[in-house]
């Protein structure tokens, strides 16, 4: 047919004895990004990692509040309740 190789197996073409030698570069562009953005998502990673660290260690000193305020809501649950049985809740002023 017009136009096909007289090739009938793709052989790697072969250099001459005598080339000369490149030095190649270990990473090419898109390597060099793939590396930039897994080094990103490793920062990222270690800044969500510390963030919820931090965000853990201030819902421990919130327990203490929390404790607090469940104590304050249920004096005064029982102080209304008493107030109420003994017939001595008054009127806001």
């Amino acid at each position: 047919m017009v136009g096909e190789s007289s090739r009938t197996t793709a052989e790697p073409p072969t250099l001459p004895d005598n080339h000369k030698h490149r030095t190649v570069t270990p990473f090419n562009t898109s390597q060099r990004q793939d590396i930039d953005v897994e080094h990103e998502q490793e920062k990222l990673n270690e800044a969500v990692a510390m963030m919820n660290r931090n965000l853990q260690e201030v819902n421990v000193q919130n327990m203490n509040v929390e404790l607090v305020a469940q104590m304050f809501k249920n004096y005064q649950s029982n102080v209304l309740f008493h107030l109420e049985a003994t017939d001595n809740l008054k009127d806001p002023i």
